[in-house]
Order: structure tokens, then sequence, then C-alpha cells
């Protein structure tokens, strides 16, 4: 009789020859799932280089310019309500006549809703009292003067009461999780 040598049965995942290295994977769509990726970055850069060529800063979209409201209702409003009379017989307005706008007080900073309470910096005007008081992007303003600040609206309401030309008080919150108390003399924007 025979005898036959007994052969191991090769483990999952190796070779019959005793080697360890699989068999090289054939993968047919990796070049069609690369060209996708190079046109989704060259179509994300192309849309990045006309968003800022175009003016619109990506972290200032909804921002909320403090101070600035009352200039642009003004500019809005015009000279003022016209009558139907013809522009012969229409009083010329003198100057005393029309109304001086009252001075409105302005930080320069712009500012959106932070993730808790205040108000978030996103923008400073260089220069402008934010940045002389040593305002930066990133920080949150969470008191002004006596007032408490949740968001931005509280914010621009707060800068609105405060008289132009008087110091106030602010303390914010840095990006690092520091407080700190900063001293600001708003602005006049007439």
């Amino acid at each position: 009789m025979e005898q036959t040598a007994l052969r191991p049965k090769p483990m999952p995942g190796q070779q019959p020859g005793g080697g360890t290295r699989p068999a090289p994977v054939r993968r047919p769509h990796a070049a069609r799932r690369r060209g996708r990726r190079l046109t989704t970055l060259l179509f994300a850069l192309f849309v990045g280089a006309v968003l800022v060529l175009s003016g619109v800063g990506l972290g200032t979209v909804g921002a909320t310019v403090i101070g600035m409201s009352k200039l642009a209702e003004l500019q809005k409003a015009g000279p003022g309500p016209r009558s139907a009379l013809p522009a012969s017989v229409q009083p010329r307005p003198t100057p005393s006549a029309t109304p001086s706008p009252t001075p409105t007080a302005t930080l320069g900073v712009e500012a959106v809703d932070a993730e808790k309470a205040g108000a978030r910096v996103v923008g400073v005007h260089v220069p402008g009292p934010g940045y002389s008081a040593g305002l930066v992007r990133g920080d949150v303003v969470l008191v002004l003067g006596t007032t408490r600040i949740d968001n931005a609206a509280d914010l621009a309401r707060a800068v609105a009461r405060v008289r132009p030309g008087t110091e106030v008080t602010l303390t914010v919150r840095h990006e690092s999780g520091g407080y700190q108390q900063l001293t600001a003399v708003p602005g006049v924007v007439t």
C-alpha cells in the first residue's frame, strides 16, 4: 500500500504556497472615485474664489453691524415726504426746518449671536472704538456697562443707548476662555 504525505490546509487569507501576502485586488472604480473627488475639490475652490472676489466674507454672513442701523434708516427715508402740490407751490425746506439726525453711538464691530449667551465679534473695524478698546475677532461680549448681553440685538440696543463720547466698560470672554474687562469710548455716526 502506498503512503501519502499529509499537508495542512492553508489558513484563510494565506496563499497555499506558505506566503502570507494576499493577491492584489483590482479596483476598477477607484479611478472614477478619484475623478469625482478632484471635480468636487475644484468646484469648491471655484465657489470660494467667487465668494471672496464678490466681497462676501464667509465668517460675517448674517452679522449685525453695531451702530450702523440708524444711519441706514436715515438714508432709506430720503429727504422726507412730498405733497401732491406742484413744485412752484411747494414750500422750500429751510435749513432750520429740516430736523438734524441725533448722533448715534457705535463700537465699530460686527457681531452675531454666540452659542450660549453674549454676542460673538466676527469683525472689528480699523480704526474704530472697538479696535481701540482691544476687541478682537472671536471675543464674546457679555456685559456692556451694566447691561447684560444675551445676543447681537441686545448689544446693538445697549450701544445705541450709550451717549457718544462717554466711556463704557465691556466684559468679554476671549476664545481662549479667559475673561477681561475693556474700556471703550463709542464714536458718533451722524
